[in-house]
């Protein structure tokens, strides 16, 4: 059997919920997560807390997790220069995830920027990627459907795909 890339995302639930949760406990459920063996997990971001307060403590999670005894390779999500500049300081994270979505209406709603904004974003991500020895990982999103009314289909997924591929992006996420 050919190896299997999993990638979990306890990130993407846990910002979600609207309660803090513990720092601990946060720790805890990655720290198990790092123990079942999946290849990589997306475990926290580098984002404002004004707009995901639930993720404020990514940095005191990271530091409290015990690599040691994993494989497991970490991602955190990044929005703008900022966060990729503060989780690329930290050499257990391997991935920076940016969030870049087809959808004009989502990507400002998601990053307060346009797509061409988001682009040139992405650009100086990859940059501080390359600077900071990180790989980028680039979620494309509303690609199968949005409820904005933007233009999705399959052709301009993968024409996307192409463009971003075409400035150095070589690990996608679709959703």
């Amino acid at each position: 059997m050919k190896n299997i890339k999993i990638i979990e995302c306890p990130r993407d639930a846990m910002q979600g919920i609207k309660d803090f949760i513990p720092t601990e406990k946060k720790v805890q459920y990655i720290q198990s997560l790092l123990r079942v063996g999946f290849d990589t997990i997306d475990f926290g971001s580098f984002v404002s807390p004004k707009a995901i307060p639930q993720m404020q403590d990514t940095a005191e999670v990271l530091a409290n997790l015990d690599l040691s005894q994993s494989s497991s390779k970490l991602l955190a999500i990044i929005a703008n220069t900022k966060g990729a500049e503060l989780a690329s300081v930290h050499p257990e994270i391997r991935y920076l995830g940016f969030p870049f979505s087809i959808s004009e209406n989502f990507q400002m709603r998601n990053t307060h920027k346009t797509i061409a904004e988001s682009i040139v974003t992405l650009q100086e991500i990859l940059a501080i990627a390359e600077v900071s020895n990180k790989e980028v990982v680039t979620y494309i999103s509303m690609g199968f459907g949005n409820p904005y009314g933007d233009p999705w289909n399959v052709d301009i997924v993968g024409e996307w795909t192409e463009k971003l591929a075409n400035m150095g992006v070589k690990i996608f996420i679709s959703f």
